[in-house]
C-alpha cells in the first residue's frame, strides 16, 4: 500500500525539556522490561544440531543417524578437495 506524504511541516517547536527528578524518575530506572522468547521444538532441534560437537556427531553416525553420516561424509570430501589443491 502506498500512502501520500505531504511536504508541509506540522511539528511545533517546544521549549527545553525538563529533567525528571524525584521518585517517578528513579522508579523508571529500576524497572527493566523482560522479554520472553519461546523456541519451537523444531527450532530447539536445529539449535542442538548446529551446536553439536564433532564427537557427538561421530557417536550419532556410528549408531545409525543418517544426517550425521552425511555430514561426516561431506566434511571428509571437503577436506580431501582442499588437500588436492
Amino acid at each position: 500500500m502506498i500512502a501520500n506524504v505531504s511536504n508541509s511541516s506540522s511539528a511545533q517547536p517546544t521549549g527545553p525539556s525538563k529533567p525528571v527528578s524525584g521518585k517517578a524518575g528513579q522508579k523508571g530506572l529500576r524497572q527493566t522490561p523482560k522479554d520472553v522468547v519461546h523456541i519451537s521444538g523444531a527450532g530447539q532441534s536445529a539449535l542442538q544440531e548446529a551446536t553439536e560437537t564433532r564427537e557427538q556427531t561421530e557417536k550419532e553416525a556410528m549408531s545409525g543417524d543418517i544426517q550425521a553420516q552425511r555430514l561426516l561424509a561431506r566434511e571428509a570430501a571437503e577436506k580431501a578437495a582442499e588437500q588436492m589443491k
